[in-house]
Formats: structure tokens, sequence, C-alpha cells
């Protein structure tokens, strides 16, 4: 099976996650990043005015201060099959083909996906939405991941959004993409404890490795056949959007921390 993974090139969490995926697949035969964010609202600048205006002037050096540690050491050569601080790097270091895209729905990227005899494709974080030339172009379908119980907590960084909300039990929810968002059959969902005592930066390191776990599960599935799937009721779930100072209030309240 030929898989083609759509992600964005994120330094802090993601590396790890395909380090893991990339050990225990070996017919992964691109991976394309895109830009963090698309059009002008979500560009570097306006994301990092937004995370200051909700977590303050201190969290946002602590971010931007761990960014530009794994920019260095990725830099510097330091990323292997044991440890990555960039995407491309650890696609480099298990041999994966590895590219930049600017837009996924262009033809011509189509047409590139096509040459590749893409079977699944697969988004990662991919900040992108997906069209239906898109959707339909890989024979196996395409697979996201999303780090939470879906139809509950839809949309942005739902990592947070749990632990503001006080919840103790989190999920991820791996489905296959139609044009709604965070909407598409469920392949598989996986449950997983919040720990009483963990950051959420903690918590999100912990939790790519249980979100790699259930994608790998959906791809065997996906790989044996036709996969057993269910729809999701939608019109009963929360979508929640970038967090506002109140909401790091709230997040505060339940004991917890970012960092």
């Amino acid at each position: 099976m030929n898989i083609v993974i759509l992600t964005a090139n994120e330094t802090l969490y993601l590396p790890a996650f395909f380090t893991r995926l990339f050990k225990e697949r070996d017919d992964i035969r691109a991976v394309f990043c895109t830009p963090p964010g698309h059009g002008k609202k979500n560009s570097r600048w306006n994301m990092a005015k937004k995370y200051r205006r909700a977590f303050g002037t201190v969290n946002l050096f602590k971010l931007a201060l761990r960014m530009v540690q794994a920019k260095l050491y990725d830099k510097l050569g330091m990323s292997n099959q044991q440890r990555g601080y960039s995407v491309p790097s650890v696609a480099k270091a298990f041999n994966v083909e590895c590219d930049f895209v600017e837009k996924v729905n262009d033809s011509e990227f189509l047409d590139r996906l096509r040459a590749l005899n893409t079977d699944l494709i697969i988004s990662v974080s991919c900040p992108q939405i997906f069209k239906r030339p898109l959707i339909d172009l890989a024979p196996r379908g395409c697979l996201n991941i999303h780090g939470a119980p879906l139809p509950n907590y839809r949309g942005l960084l739902p990592s947070f959004w749990m632990m503001a909300n006080g919840e103790t039990k989190a999920a991820v929810t791996v489905f296959l993409v139609n044009e709604d968002i965070d909407a598409g059959d469920v392949v598989v969902m996986d449950h997983f404890d919040i720990l009483p005592d963990e950051s959420l930066h903690e918590f999100i390191i912990r939790s790519k490795q249980l979100h790699c776990d259930a994608l790998l599960k959906a791809i065997e599935r996906v790989e044996a056949g036709e996969p057993e799937t269910y729809a999701l009721e939608t019109e009963g779930g929360s979508y929640f959007s970038f967090p506002t100072r109140d909401a790091y209030r709230q997040f505060k309240s339940q004991g917890r921390r970012l960092w």
C-alpha cells in the first residue's frame, strides 16, 4: 500500500509522532508539509499575537524558546531515528520523501499524488480544508486524526479545552474525511486518561504516542479491506476555537498549567 501524509512542519510534538509511525510502517511513500496557517489571519505573526493575548507574554516566550531550541538542534543535524526536531528531518532519517506544498487542493499537487500511485491519504494536523477531488483521489480513502472524542471537542486545540473543562478522560478519533469539518465516519476511537498532575505540554507529548497507536490500528483496518465504521452524530457535539484569556483562567482554575 502506498501511503501519503499531509501535515504541518510543527517542531514540538509531531516529530516524535512521525518517528514512531515510520518505525512501524515502511509503506509511507511521501510526507508533504503545508504552511502553519492558511491565509493572513493565520500567519505566524497573527498566531503569535493570539497566543500572547490568551496565555500572556511569559508563556509566549516559553513557547518561542522551545521552538527556537528545536530549530537549532535541527540545523545542527541532531535529528535521527530515535529523536527528531522537525518533520522533514525525521522523514530524512527514515529515507521517506518529504516536500512542502502551499495548497493541497491545487490540481498540480493532485497530479503529483497520482504519480505516486497513492492508495491512502492521511491528514495529521494539516491546517487546510480538503476539497472533494483530494478526498476522492486515493482508492483506499483519506484518513484524518483528531485528538478528541468526536463529535465533542471539534475544532482547535482540543487538548487544552478538555483540560479547561475539567475532563478526566480524553480520546483520539481516526475517521474518514468528508467535506464537513471533523465529521466523517469513524474507523477508530480510543479513550485514555488525563492524568491529574500533568501539564498541557506533558499531556500532548504522551497523547501523541497514543494518537499514533490509534492511527496504526486504523491503517491496518483499511489495509485488511473495507473497515467497519460508524457515522458521527454531529448535532450533539461541541466545537471550540482558539482560546481566549477567559478560557485560560478557566484552565488554571482546574489546577492546570501549560508547561
